[in-house]
């Protein structure tokens, strides 16, 4: 039988893990590079390069030129307003993503959101989605100085929704997500549908993997005394 925690909140990355945006961030990417004359990127592509924040992402998308920093730092700028344009657009819920949060949120559990993408476009994007009303707190890219590996995010989600870090599970589709939980004392399930760079997440790294969202209310216990 599959380990279940008992815990007081649980935090969710956002990109991969509750909802499928790559296509909205490869129409940006598309148009980006058709700005500034850049070779284009596949849609596969840019699903390997999401995880680690927007600048990360078109510093991948730029390729061998992103040493040019001007150019760098103009394609940031270029892909955030295309990407203004097209957030939300072809995004999908995962199956269960809103189902598991409302039943979640029900039966009492804290919940949070903790991605690396901007506040800019994570905010939006919630409210489109219909997934706002269920977070206590909210923890975006730019929130904090650091993100995802980094503890901080998971850190603040915790102290925002009241509980103990040990109180906290955290749902991911990345290693960053599972670094993130480990430095901070959390424990972390996986989900293997999400952007991982192009790696396999291994149940051994973290504390198991979700075969979908809809399993994820079968995988914990209120802990009321926390």
């Amino acid at each position: 039988m599959a380990q279940r925690f008992a815990v007081a909140g649980i935090s969710f990355d956002l990109d991969g893990t509750l909802l499928d945006t790559v296509p909205d961030l490869a129409a940006a990417a598309h148009d980006m590079a058709v700005e500034l004359g850049l070779p284009p990127r596949s849609e596969q592509e840019v699903r390997v390069f999401v995880g680690r924040g927007i600048p990360d992402l078109v510093r991948r998308c730029v390729g061998d030129r992103a040493q040019d920093a001007a150019l760098l730092a103009q394609a940031i700028e270029v892909f955030k307003r295309c990407y203004r344009a097209h957030n939300g657009r072809r995004t999908a819920p995962y199956d269960g993503a809103r189902e598991v949060l409302a039943a979640l949120q029900a039966a009492g559990f804290r919940l949070a959101c903790v991605t690396n993408k901007a506040a800019d476009f994570t905010l939006p994007l919630l409210e489109q989605t219909g997934l706002r009303g269920f977070f206590g707190s909210v923890v975006s890219g730019d929130t904090l100085p650091q993100k995802k590996p980094h503890p901080a995010p998971l850190l603040h989600a915790a102290a925002e929704l009241g509980v103990a870090p040990g109180a906290l599970l955290h749902v991911g589709d990345s290693y960053n997500d599972i670094d993130c939980a480990r430095a901070a004392g959390v424990p972390v399930l996986g989900c293997p549908w999400g952007y991982s760079e192009g790696r396999t997440l291994d149940a051994q790294d973290c504390d198991g993997l979700l075969s979908s969202l809809h399993d994820l209310p079968h995988r914990v216990v209120l802990a009321t005394d926390i």
